[in-house]
Parts: C-alpha cells; sequence; structure tokens
C-alpha cells in the first residue's frame, strides 16, 4: 500500500513473509504465534489487539511459551520467564534474511531476531551495491548504534561495506559475533564496539571520523555499559545533531528504526529533512509489519524513517 502525503515523500508498510527460518503462524488477545526454523514460541504483543484464528489447543502445542509477570519496565519491556519444552536447545540456528542466525529464548521475551528488519536490510544492502556498482566507491563506511545481535551490520558488510557496530550489551555483541561466524562473514571488516552510543558518536566527532552511511535503532529507555542513562525523550535529538556531524560531503543514507518508544515515523522523519535540503535525495517512512502465513494479517512491528542519496 503506498500512500501519497502533503509533501510527495511515500509512506508505506514494508512486510516481512515466511520463509524457511521464520513464519508468523498466528497472532491475537496480546500474543504472537511464531515459528524459528523447526521451534515454536509463543509470547505476548501488545500489537496484536484483535481475536487469535487458530484454537488454543494449536497454541499449546508450542514449544515455548514466555509468561508475563509484573508490569512492563521502562520501554514497555515485558518481564516474565519463558516456560520451555524439553527438547527446545539453549540456542538453535536459522536462516534467515540470506543470514544464518542463533536464536535464544532470553529474558524480556526476545529472541535476538526482530524478523521485520529483513526489509530494512534489503534496502540498505540495495543502496550499497548501488554505490560502489555505479558511482565506484569501494569504501563504504557504515556507522550501525544500537546494533543490537548484528543482523543490519552483517547485511552492510555482505554487501560489500565496512561497519562499526556499536552497542552497550556485552552479551549482545558476544551474540553478533557468533552470528557473523555462524554465516561464513566473521572475517569481514566489521568492528565490535561495547560503548555508550552517544558517547562513542561523541568521541567520534573529536577524531574526526566520518562515515558515508548510518543507522539506529533508539531504545525508548536503556543504560549503557557503564549505567550511562538512556531516554529517548531526553537523548535523542542531541544524538541525531551529533551524528549529522559524523556524515561524509556525499553520504549514502541515514536509517531511524522505532520499535517500542510511541513515536510516529513522522517525527523521525522530521530529523532527515536537513538531509534533503542539504544532499537531496530522498525521505521514505513507514511502517514495518509481519504477515501472517495462513490469514494474511499483519502485525504492527515498529517504524521506520529513512533518507538516501
Amino acid at each position: 500500500m503506498i500512500v501519497q502525503h502533503h509533501s510527495m515523500k511515500t509512506s508505506n508498510i514494508q512486510i516481512t513473509q515466511s520463509s524457511e527460518g521464520y513464519e508468523l503462524i498466528d497472532s491475537g488477545d496480546g500474543e504472537k504465534l511464531e515459528r524459528f526454523g523447526a521451534v515454536v514460541l509463543s509470547r505476548p504483543d501488545p500489537q496484536a489487539l484483535w481475536k487469535k484464528m487458530l484454537p488454543e489447543s494449536e497454541w499449546k502445542k508450542a514449544h515455548g511459551h514466555f509468561g508475563r509477570s509484573g508490569t512492563p519496565l521502562p520501554g514497555n519491556e515485558e518481564r516474565g520467564s519463558w516456560t520451555l519444552k524439553t527438547d527446545v536447545p539453549a540456542k538453535w540456528e536459522i536462516p534467515f534474511g540470506g543470514l544464518k542466525l542463533w536464536i535464544k529464548p532470553t529474558a524480556f521475551k526476545h529472541t535476538g531476531l526482530f524478523p521485520e528488519q529483513s526489509k530494512n536490510w534489503e534496502w540498505m544492502e540495495g543502496k550499497i551495491k548501488s554505490q560502489k556498482l555505479h558511482l565506484k566507491n569501494d569504501d563504504i563506511e557504515v556507522l550501525n548504534l544500537f546494533g543490537y545481535t548484528g543482523g543490519a551490520s552483517l547485511a552492510c558488510a555482505q554487501a560489500g561495506a565496512k561497519v562499526v557496530h556499536i552497542d552497550s550489551s556485552k552479551a549482545a555483541v558476544n551474540w553478533a559475533r557468533e552470528n557473523a561466524e555462524a554465516s561464513g562473514l566473521k572475517d569481514l571488516p566489521i568492528r565490535w564496539i561495547i560503548e555508550d552510543a552517544r558517547l562513542f558518536v561523541e568521541r567520534e566527532i573529536k577524531r574526526g571520523r566520518k562515515y558515508d552511511a548510518i543507522l539506529m535503532d533508539p531504545p525508548a529507555f536503556g543504560h549503557g555499559p557503564t549505567a550511562e542513562l538512556w531516554k529517548i525523550e531526553n537523548n535523542f535529538l542531541e544524538l541525531i545533531e551529533n551524528c549529522m556531524k559524523l556524515l561524509k560531503d556525499a553520504p549514502v543514507f541515514f536509517l531511524i528504526n522505532g520499535y517500542s518508544a510511541g513515536y510516529s515515523a513522522i517525527a523521525y522523519e522530521n530529523n532527515l529533512l536537513e538531509l534533503k535540503e542539504k544532499y537531496g535525495g530522498s525521505i521514505e517512512i513507514g511502517e514495518l509489519a509481519i504477515e501472517e502465513t495462513k490469514n494474511k494479517r499483519l502485525l504492527p512491528s515498529g517504524i521506520f524513517a529513512r533518507w538516501s542519496a
């Protein structure tokens, strides 16, 4: 679905469909039923504000279920624990988005994969490959802030970019390294750095470093490796302003993701307008969604705003 709004930029829904490695089987009543490889899990999703289509007996066949306990933490993180069948391994590998990724049921209901992001991976890969092919730029450098388990970093590196991957969680960065090895990409030029995103960007400005492209997936709330506090309403604007200082004279793209902060994609778009004014190009905004295999309903899974030259 393409919708034109007043400034003639496009707003759209980027849809992730089922594949060998991942499938959204059903959703509703505040939960989603997903298959990761051969393992089926059910977990909460507040966006699923409709009725389930499958009977409860089908949901009970899942290999694992995440149960809530208490109220959500800041940033809408679910608190609770997994109940897993005895044959579910601690981690398992799936093919997804042209990569091989490790899935691990962790605290706060996550598994290490946000499957809706595959559409952004495809977009970035296309921009990098096009830049290398048509502009003969063989030295594209990408900065990935709040990089989590590395899917976006690996997609960019696989397309031919040099990547600097930043996350404040040592566990997430180690997981990203494992995904790189599983995907056969551990020798690609990726720097894995455990650091607070804001502090890293400030230091890069002082070092005079520049990047061709920047992507970020800022949480609503979080902590750096040494207890630095992140609140998107307090820290986002300064981070964006500083990131603009890190762009080269002819940047390739700038991508902002939003998962749980509660903002509109238009709010993120407004932060990219100065790029369009300065460098031309175009801005695209919209929603990320996952399609149920059988019923074809869409599960809203985040927003994005992305500028490209």
